[in-house]
């Protein structure tokens, strides 16, 4: 049995608990690998998986709740937190939103499964005004959903588990290395293609008080709201005159925006 193996079967319940809520919670960081390793102790007779189901079942839903009430309390500023901890903010927190948008409460159900949607969901649904015995309902039917299927698998494996177990202490601290480097390498990557952007926009930004002042004195400006409706929601004000046009929408209605004078554009 490997080092892992013995750690997780002697700490299985607290591991697990906390695993699964720094995971519900944002942290970066995987959860099948601890879930299918508690599985398929599961399945070897060393832990009692209805237990497992329980404890990772309340370790979700206590993070889910936490996340619900911030999103009930502080509004749109949660999604912003979200965008700023997020690896690709412009599109994994928009695609995420449009998804809880089209499909609406439900999609609690699938969330976990869907990377990026299981963080956003349940704030969103605090921002939007779900009811809280419905979304206690949802969260508690999705945690018991999801751990139950990750739980499951390792114990339907859970041989098959252990021999890759004994397989990676085999190959040693090489492989860890090389894993490790390899999300170095991609979050520097990322950061680097942000901050290009970033430095890109940097001048053809125009302030808020500068709009203001191009709207005094009447300039030719088409301005367009880029918004999803799930921002507005939280926050209907909006520029006066301002074209609302999500960006899926822009080639579609292309022929709405003026060509005189000024284009601009802004969102959250």
């Amino acid at each position: 049995m490997t080092d892992a193996v013995e750690f997780l079967s002697r700490n299985s319940y607290a591991v697990l608990f906390l695993w699964v809520l720094g995971v519900q919670l944002g942290v970066p960081l995987p959860a099948s690998p601890v879930l299918l390793g508690v599985g398929a102790l599961a399945g070897q007779g060393k832990l009692s998986w209805p237990t497992a189901l329980i404890v990772s079942a309340i370790g979700a839903i206590t993070a889910d709740f936490s996340w619900f009430q911030f999103g009930r309390r502080k509004g749109a500023s949660v999604l912003t937190l979200l965008c700023r901890i997020s690896l690709e903010p412009d599109s994994c927190v928009r695609s995420t939103e449009s998804v809880y948008h089209r499909y609406g409460a439900p999609v609690l159900l699938v969330a976990k499964f869907i990377p990026g949607l299981s963080t956003v969901a349940s704030p969103m649904a605090g921002i939007f005004g779900l009811e809280q015995w419905r979304f206690l309902l949802l969260s508690c039917g999705a945690a018991l959903l999801w751990s139950a299927a990750y739980l499951g698998l390792g114990y339907l494996f859970s041989n098959q588990l252990e021999l890759a177990l004994q397989y990676i202490s085999r190959v040693g601290w090489g492989l860890g290395v090389v894993v490790v480097l390899a999300i170095v390498a991609f979050v520097a990557v990322k950061w680097v293609e942000r901050r290009s952007f970033m430095r890109s926009l940097v001048a053809d930004r125009i302030t808020p008080e500068e709009l203001k002042a191009r709207l005094d004195d009447n300039a030719s400006l088409t301005i367009i709201d880029l918004r999803h409706a799930l921002d507005s929601l939280a926050d209907p004000r909006t520029v006066p005159g301002a074209l609302r046009i999500e960006p899926e929408q822009l080639e579609a209605r292309y022929k709405e925006i003026s060509t005189e004078g000024e284009i601009i554009l802004y969102c959250t």
